[in-house]
């Protein structure tokens, strides 16, 4: 795609993906202009691909940081960096290709209609998806619900989806959390907590095998204490905001 969006982007947070990278961007080239890649401190080849591979498409940012921060970081630096381009929205995916670029053009529409709503992926799950992450999402999934009184949060651990940059920034620059795997869910949790509504989008998700050039940094132990952690904390602030919670709800 060769027309660059004045207000929505893709934003692509990395960490030693692997090959996997090339055809995502490639993919996501396709579809949207212009795609960022944050770096997250990677030590594996992918830096230099895609430093090479931004040299030959003006369409494509890359965006180094000195060393692994964690996928809210991530996000963080390179939202900062796109408001102060006047970018409103971004579009949020992962970088080891389990994320369907031939959604973006949709899910931008629907952010386009709704800019002030947030445009959350609902996952399609293939066949071979690893129950254990299938079976933690829905616990994590109850009880982002439960913090925000089942007011619209589809799936809360899907990465792919559409931020208002301004609120989403507010937060971050506000939080000392939600810089690693938390990201995501504490994202829609509080964004839900300021009035910001989701639409849901259906949309596939695939795992890869190490074979395919699948990479994965989820590592169940370390990953679930800290959504474990990161729900106990929410569970106390929504106990905080319950009355305005509620008075919010019922006028909705």
């Amino acid at each position: 795609m060769d027309n660059i969006d004045p207000t929505h982007l893709v934003l692509i947070p990395s960490y030693n993906p692997g090959l996997k990278i090339i055809e995502t961007v490639r993919e996501a080239r396709t579809y949207w202009n212009p795609v960022w890649v944050v770096v997250d401190g990677s030590t594996d080849s992918s830096p230099v691909l895609l430093e090479a591979m931004a040299q030959e498409d003006t369409g494509l940012f890359i965006l180094r940081l000195d060393r692994n921060r964690g996928k809210g970081s991530a996000v963080h630096e390179g939202i900062r960096a796109a408001q102060q381009m006047g970018f409103t929205h971004v579009l949020t995916m992962d970088s080891d290709g389990q994320h369907p670029a031939r959604s973006i053009q949709l899910f931008m529409t629907l952010s386009k209609a709704s800019p002030e709503r947030m445009i959350l992926g609902l996952p399609i799950f293939a066949h071979d998806a690893p129950s254990l992450r299938v079976i933690g999402r829905r616990i994590s999934n109850w009880w982002a619900n439960l913090e925000t009184l089942w007011s619209g949060i589809g799936d809360s651990l899907f990465g792919f989806r559409v931020y208002p940059i301004e609120p989403l920034l507010d937060i971050l620059n506000h939080q000392p959390f939600m810089r690693r795997f938390d990201f995501d869910p504490e994202a829609v949790v509080r964004l839900r907590w300021r009035g910001i509504c989701a639409i849901n989008q259906p949309a596939s998700v695939r795992y890869f095998t190490p074979e395919e050039g699948g990479v994965t940094h989820f590592k169940y132990g370390r990953d679930n204490a800290l959504l474990t952690f990161m729900h106990a904390r929410l569970f106390v602030e929504f106990m905080i905001r319950l009355p305005l919670l509620c008075v919010r709800r019922c006028r909705s």
